[in-house]
C-alpha cells in the first residue's frame, strides 16, 4: 500500500510517495513531488493502476492463487513457518474446495473488499459459522502470502472476518473433583472384573484415564505417548496422532512440554508397560494388541464412555419423543478439569499456558478466563458497588 512521507532538504519541503513495485529489489518504488496534493493524486492513481493490472502472468484466478498457497504450505511453510503435516494439508484442501465452490466472477487482481464481503455472506449462508470462519481465514492467509510474493498488490481482505465464537456457543463442560474420582473408581473396578475380556482391555484403559486426568494432555497426545518419555516423575510431550491417523509432532512447538505426574499415576503406567503392554515398534505407552496406536474412536466408545456409564455420569435428553441417556463428558473434558485444578491452585498464568501447550496466551484466557475470574472473585470481600464507593 502506498504512503506519503514529508521530506526537508536542499530544495525545501517535498513529499515522497512510496508505492509497491514488484520489479524493484525492495518491493517498492519512490516518486517525489513539490506539493502534498500532487503526491496524493499520484498515490491514488498508482493504487488504481496496480489494482487494474495483474502482477503475475501465471496466477490470475483465485483457484490458481489457492493452488500456489497450498504448494507453499506443503513444501516450504507459509510465511517462513515449517511445512504442514499430511493431516493439516488434508484439512487445508477441504477448506480450499469450499472457497473454489464460490462463483468468483473476477480475477485476483480485480478483487476488492466488497467482493470479499459478498464471499463472506455466501459462506455464512451455506456453511456453519465454524466452517465459514476457517474458510475465510484460509482465504485471507492466501491473500497475505501472495502479497508477500508480489503477486497481488494489496490486502483487499483486511479487516473482513468471521468471529469463531458465537453467543449461542455452549460453555465448556468441566467435571468436578467428585465426578473425576467417580470416573477413576469406575476404571479401577472395570480393571478388576472377573470377566477377563473386559479386565484385559481395562488394564490399558485404566492408566490412560489416570494419565488424562493427571496431565491435561490431549487425547491424541497420550494415545501417541512414547515409553521413553515417561521419566523423572513426569511425562515429556513431543508427539501426537494427527488427522490421518499417523504419529507426528505436536500441532505447534508450544505443544512440546514436560508435565509432572502423581507418583501413583507413574507407578500404574510403569506396571502396565512392564507386565501387560504388547510390544510396539513405535515405543507406545498404550499400544493396541497389534503394536500400533489405539483407535481414538474405540478409546472413546469402548473405554471412556463405558467408565462414564459405570460411574453414573450420564445426562438425560429427548430424542424422537423418547428419553435417552448419554455420557455426560468426553475424553477432552479431562483436559478442562486439569486446567481448572491449576487455576484453583492459583498457578501462574504463563505456567498454565505452558502446561496446556497453548501457543498463544490468548487461547488460555479465551477458554479459561471465566474460571480465573471466578477464583479471583473468591479472594475479594463480597460487597456491592455503591457500598464500596461509600467506604472510600
Amino acid at each position: 500500500m502506498a504512503d506519503i512521507r514529508k521530506r526537508t532538504g536542499s530544495k525545501g519541503i517535498t513529499y515522497q510517495v512510496r508505492y509497491p513495485n514488484a520489479a524493484s529489489e525492495t518491493g517498492y518504488a519512490y516518486e517525489t513531488f513539490a506539493t502534498l496534493k500532487e503526491a496524493r493524486d499520484f498515490r491514488e492513481n498508482s493504487a488504481a493502476r496496480l489494482r487494474s493490472r495483474p502482477l503475475s502472468s501465471e496466477i490470475r484466478t483465485v483457484e490458481q492463487g489457492l493452488r500456489k498457497w497450498l504448494d507453499v504450505c506443503e513444501k516450504e511453510g507459509c510465511n517462513g513457518r515449517e511445512p504442514i503435516t499430511k493431516g493439516t494439508l488434508q484439512n487445508y484442501e477441504y477448506r480450499v474446495a469450499i472457497i473454489n465452490a464460490y462463483n468468483w466472477t473476477k480475477q485476483l487482481h480485480e478483487l476488492t473488499a466488497p467482493d470479499v464481503v459478498e464471499f463472506r455472506s455466501w459462506l455464512l449462508r451455506n456453511h456453519s459459522r465454524a466452517v465459514a470462519h476457517k474458510a475465510l481465514t484460509t482465504f485471507h492467509s492466501m491473500v497475505l502470502e501472495l502479497m508477500r510474493r508480489g503477486i497481488v498488490a494489496h490486502d483487499f481482505a483486511a479487516g473482513i472476518a468471521i468471529p469463531s465464537s458465537s453467543r449461542y456457543d455452549r460453555p465448556i463442560t468441566i467435571p468436578t473433583e467428585k465426578e473425576v474420582h467417580s470416573l477413576l473408581a469406575a476404571a479401577d473396578a472395570l480393571a478388576n472384573l472377573k470377566n477377563e475380556t473386559i479386565a484385559s482391555a481395562w488394564r490399558r484403559y485404566r492408566p490412560m484415564l489416570y494419565l488424562a486426568a493427571d496431565s491435561g494432555m490431549r487425547p491424541q497426545e497420550y494415545i501417541a505417548a512414547a515409553r521413553a518419555n515417561l521419566k523423572d516423575g513426569g511425562i515429556k510431550v513431543d508427539r501426537a496422532l494427527e488427522r490421518l491417523g499417523e504419529i507426528s509432532v505436536t500441532k505447534t512447538p508450544a505443544g512440546h512440554r514436560f508435565i509432572d505426574l502423581s507418583p501413583d499415576t507413574v507407578r500404574m503406567i510403569e506396571h502396565y508397560v512392564e507386565k501387560h503392554a504388547p510390544a510396539s515398534k513405535y515405543d507406545l505407552l498404550f499400544p493396541a494388541e497389534n503394536g500400533r496406536w489405539v483407535d481414538p474412536k474405540n478409546w472413546t466408545r469402548r473405554g471412556f464412555y463405558v467408565a462414564c456409564e459405570k460411574a453414573g455420569l450420564l445426562e438425560e435428553y429427548e430424542e424422537d419423543g423418547e428419553t435417552v441417556y448419554r455420557p455426560k463428558f468426553s475424553p477432552y473434558d479431562l483436559r478442562h478439569f486439569f486446567a481448572s485444578m491449576l487455576i484453583e491452585q492459583r498457578v501462574n498464568l504463563k505456567r498454565i499456558q505452558y502446561l496446556m501447550g497453548h501457543e498463544d496466551i490468548r487461547t488460555t484466557l479465551n477458554v479459561y478466563g471465566h474460571l480465573i475470574e471466578r477464583v479471583e472473585a473468591k479472594k475479594e470481600k463480597p460487597i456491592g458497588l455503591l457500598a464500596a464507593m461509600a467506604a472510600e
